[in-house]
């Protein structure tokens, strides 16, 4: 059931009224030069890090004060959402903002003479920049379009993870909420639990789609044809380039900041679907994705910001659906903030977990055993629960 529509408004005469504020999305790869010009008037190399301070600090307070925006497009004007061209130019325009900042930064690194709270605040301000970038990486890869499915390979390049272009549409989606899945987290696992094995899991797993393509095709593995390979190739090719331009030193930069970018997907993907469970059917296979299945936020802001990845359930539930038509509906879990609040919550255990947890358990009605739980959180979350029983939880509507 969905949540918001305005059914007084008809059809005819209902307007995006967030038409305005897409384009804020854009402000996130153009804070670097606002960086860079900061540091250059004032020499203060703290100025570097004003982007991870915008994104993880103004933004929550911001997304705070305006709170939800639960309102969905009637389905009757999602065709014609769906076909503005608008939209879809604004995670265009991203790419070049993204590559513009990266050289941009590559040139302050390889001037040198920064201190090291200006070159880890560059090394953070770009991967912040680049890790963003997977969202829209992710809004262009899902489509059906060949252009927009290849330039999702061109968001990815600069943090080296274009594998996460055949693993997160043909591995996570089909196995998201599930503990094969290596990226949905689970009840009791830390997020620096969950760092390695999502990481390496996913790796793996993209290799293995990509291998089984290839061999039910009776074709070679080793061609340009392989997503992860050409994809991988566009990294070594921007790569190259740039340490022709900037000299060898910027190679250490540019691995430092894929491993902020590719790490801050990461945990925006421990978020999405913390400790959720699809359940077996009697059948013994797992029941179908739905609205249930992730974690969503409407927090106005940074849904704007994302192109609306909080939105998630939607998503994941028809992963074609464009950003603007995405719709909120009242059986998806709801997170307490904005994905820019949740993300620095998640990289201190103790905070996600005293947040979270009673979240996770809630949703189920108490009932551990329909999570998704870490095997060696198992006895611990037991015993928590035989110490201070849930109150009042909402039932599993399962």
């Amino acid at each position: 059931m969905t949540t918001g529509t305005d059914a007084t408004v008809p059809p005819v005469a209902w307007r995006d009224t967030r038409k305005p504020l897409w384009p804020l999305a854009l402000l996130v790869p153009v804070l670097p030069f606002l960086a860079w010009l900061a540091w250059r008037g004032t020499g203060d190399a703290w100025a570097w890090w004003l982007t991870p301070a915008v994104v993880f600090g103004v933004l929550p307070v911001v997304d705070l004060l305006l709170g939800d925006d639960r309102r969905n497009p009637p389905e009757e004007v999602v065709p014609r959402l769906a076909a503005d061209g608008y939209y879809r130019w604004l995670t265009y325009l991203y790419l070049p903002a993204q590559y513009a900042a990266l050289v941009l930064c590559c040139a302050v690194w390889a001037r040198g003479g920064l201190p090291w709270i200006g070159a880890a605040g560059l090394v953070a301000t770009v991967g912040v920049v680049n890790g963003i970038a997977i969202n829209t990486a992710h809004e262009l890869g899902h489509k059906r379009e060949t252009m927009e499915r290849r330039l999702s390979k061109v968001a990815l390049t600069p943090t080296g993870y274009g594998h996460f272009y055949v693993e997160h549409n043909r591995g996570h989606h089909t196995r998201v909420a599930t503990p094969e899945d290596p990226a949905s987290s689970r009840l009791g696992e830390s997020f620096w639990a969950f760092w390695p094995r999502t990481v390496w899991g996913s790796l793996r797993s993209a290799w293995r789609l990509e291998t089984s393509r290839f061999r039910i095709r009776g074709r070679s593995l080793w061609t340009w044809r392989n997503d992860i390979l050409n994809a991988w190739a566009m990294t070594v090719l921007l790569y190259g380039a740039l340490v022709l331009v900037f000299g060898p030193g910027v190679l250490i930069f540019l691995l430092l900041q894929a491993v902020v970018g590719f790490s801050l997907l990461e945990v925006v993907n421990y978020l999405e679907h913390y400790g959720l469970a699809r359940q077996r059917t009697v059948a013994g296979r797992y029941e179908k994705v739905d609205p249930r299945h992730s974690w969503n936020s409407d927090r106005t802001v940074t849904n704007v910001f994302l192109f609306q990845l909080q939105r998630h359930s939607d998503h994941h539930a028809n992963p074609l659906r464009r950003y603007q038509t995405l719709r909120s509906f009242d059986s998806s879990p709801q997170l307490p903030a904005g994905y820019a609040t949740m993300v620095v919550a998640a990289v201190i255990p103790p905070v996600w977990r005293r947040v979270m947890d009673h979240r996770v358990l809630a949703h189920y009605g108490g009932d551990l055993e329909r999570a998704n739980v870490h095997p060696p959180a198992l006895r611990r979350l037991r015993e928590r629960q035989r110490r201070r029983p849930a109150t009042t939880p909402e039932p599993y509507a399962g």
